[in-house]
Formats: C-alpha cells, sequence, structure tokens
C-alpha cells in the first residue's frame, strides 16, 4: 500500500520532487481515516491538527453564512485539504464533508518535524510547496473577490459559490 501512496504523493504539487525515501519516512507512521458520507473530516473553527490527502472519495469544502451551508469546491482522489494546520495554529476555514464514502491519509505536524529531524531538504520542499499551494488558492480567491467587487460574472466553477 505505500507504493500506491507514494505514487499518489507524488502526482500532487506539495510533494513534487521529494524523493522516494524522504516519502517512505514521512508515510510511515501516517494513518488512514476512513469517512462515511454525509460525515464531516472536521468543522469549520475546529481546531486544526492535520491535513488530508483524499485517497478515494469526493468531498465538499463549504463555509457557513447566514445559516446557510456554502459550497466552495468539491475535490476527489488524489486531492488534499487542511493544509493550512500544518503552518498555522488558526482553527479550520471552512468545514469538509465526504460526498462519497472516503479514505483519506492524515498528516500532522508532528509527521512533518519526523521527517525534518530525518532530513531537513525533503522537510523544506514540501513546506515551501504548500505555501505555493496556498499562494495560488489565494490568487484564485482574490481574484474571485476583485470580479465580485466590480460586478463581473461569477459563473465560472473555481470562483462560484453555491448554497447546499
Amino acid at each position: 500500500m505505500t507504493t500506491l501512496r507514494m505514487e499518489l504523493l507524488q502526482q500532487m504539487p506539495i510533494f513534487g520532487g521529494i524523493a522516494d525515501a524522504a516519502l517512505a519516512h514521512l508515510l510511515e507512521p501516517v494513518r488512514t481515516v476512513a469517512v462515511p458520507a454525509g460525515e464531516y473530516f472536521f468543522r469549520e473553527r475546529d481546531a486544526a491538527d492535520s491535513m488530508y490527502v483524499l485517497e478515494s472519495g469526493r468531498v465538499a469544502v463549504t463555509k457557513e453564512w447566514a445559516g446557510r451551508e456554502l459550497l466552495l469546491h468539491q475535490l476527489a482522489a488524489g486531492d488534499c485539504f487542511g493544509e493550512m494546520a500544518l503552518l498555522d495554529l488558526f482553527p479550520r476555514s471552512a468545514s469538509v464533508r465526504a460526498v462519497e464514502d472516503c479514505r483519506a491519509m492524515a498528516l500532522t505536524t508532528e509527521h512533518l518535524f519526523r521527517l525534518f529531524e530525518h532530513s531537513a531538504e525533503p522537510f523544506a520542499m514540501i513546506q515551501m510547496n504548500i505555501a505555493r499551494e496556498m499562494s495560488r488558492r489565494l490568487r484564485v480567491s482574490d481574484e474571485a473577490l476583485f470580479r465580485l467587487t466590480m460586478g463581473a460574472d461569477q459563473s465560472a466553477p473555481e470562483t462560484a459559490f453555491h448554497a447546499i
């Protein structure tokens, strides 16, 4: 199973360019989380302690507003979420609910620190890649906010918000 997990991680921007040995070391203590359809990985404002790499299933990333749950994104196998938890100490900024039965790897700051103790270079690369991914997502959000402020069409999938 570790080989399949390593292949999945190597296809992701956050883990791209990380040597097999470093990924194997990172994955060794990582636990698998199973979340049935309709249940939450976490809810907005929960304490944040890990990021998840979705191995199977689909999830909805939502935010609460005026008593409604609004859909921000849908993610599928090979996507990750919750990575902000590995960089800051703030509560969750959104909720993630399983749309289908899901299986995911749960990576914590302890796993990354263990990698740092083993080899600082892949640790630094992963941290830098997480920052790059967060920056990319911030740019998309900034563009959506700008377009909304300017009254532009918000129908593009990456910038649309839907009540669910």
